[in-house]
């Protein structure tokens, strides 16, 4: 019996939240914890004991206590296991009456929470913020989860964020760079990730400042002022 595309979709992801598991490695596992086909309904009877036990047998590890894999990890893909996706752990947007004036659209790659954790081309959603020098507001929550089906997966995650001009990431390949900075989209990487609010007050902090000629562009100022915010970058 063939798997269902959703089916399907919820292994992938899951195997992709576990460090060093592939999709092979997973799915015996959860053939060795489910009678008969792997279908939705199935897939909810998983538990975190489950995935604890196979990981820990393949380990060699007895008593399950010094596997490779993190509990906070299998918890995360019992959730998408059960068609969750971590749905619960999630901020919640905001609708906006009216978009700030001087403000940016901004998104983050991210697989928890309201964190940047995510690479460009495997996060499983992106974040996306309206940013002025003033407020921060999360304004919408894009799932990726789609883009594993597309035949272009970078181009598919580029238009789910098309109307940011800024993205920040863990890591980014170069034509996925390539594509992002064609998209009108200023791609900025942060390698350690962190809190998403954070990154967005240390970006704040500069637009309040003399933000640098391409961040000027975007908030609209003039090609005098741009020059003038170069000058007093030299001068500081």
């Amino acid at each position: 019996m063939n798997m269902s595309r959703e089916t399907a979709l919820r292994i992938a992801l899951a195997a992709r939240v576990l460090p060093g598991i592939g999709v092979g490695r997973l799915l015996e596992m959860l053939h060795q914890s489910i009678e008969g086909p792997l279908t939705e309904e199935s897939l909810q009877t998983i538990t975190v004991t489950n995935l604890k036990t196979g990981f820990a047998s393949a380990d060699g590890e007895e008593d399950g206590e010094d596997i490779s894999v993190g509990l906070p990890a299998i918890k995360e893909a019992v959730r998408i296991l059960w068609g969750e996706m971590g749905s619960e752990s999630l901020p919640k947007p905001v609708v906006l009456e009216q978009v700030p004036e001087r403000s940016i659209r901004v998104a983050i790659a991210s697989n928890t929470g309201e964190r940047l954790d995510g690479h460009f081309g495997s996060c499983l959603r992106f974040l996306v913020y309206q940013v002025s020098a003033e407020e921060k507001t999360l304004v919408d929550v894009r799932s990726a989860l789609e883009a594993d089906f597309a035949e272009d997966k970078n181009g598919f995650r580029v238009d789910l964020i098309r109307d940011c001009q800024v993205l920040y990431v863990v890591s980014v390949g170069g034509p996925a760079a390539a594509k992002v900075v064609r998209a009108d989209i200023y791609p900025i990487k942060r390698i350690e990730g962190g809190e998403a609010q954070e990154i967005l007050a240390e970006l704040q902090s500069v637009m309040a400042g003399s933000p640098p000629p391409w961040l000027a562009k975007l908030l609209g100022a003039s090609a005098e002022e741009r020059v003038r915010f170069a000058l007093s970058e030299e001068v500081a």
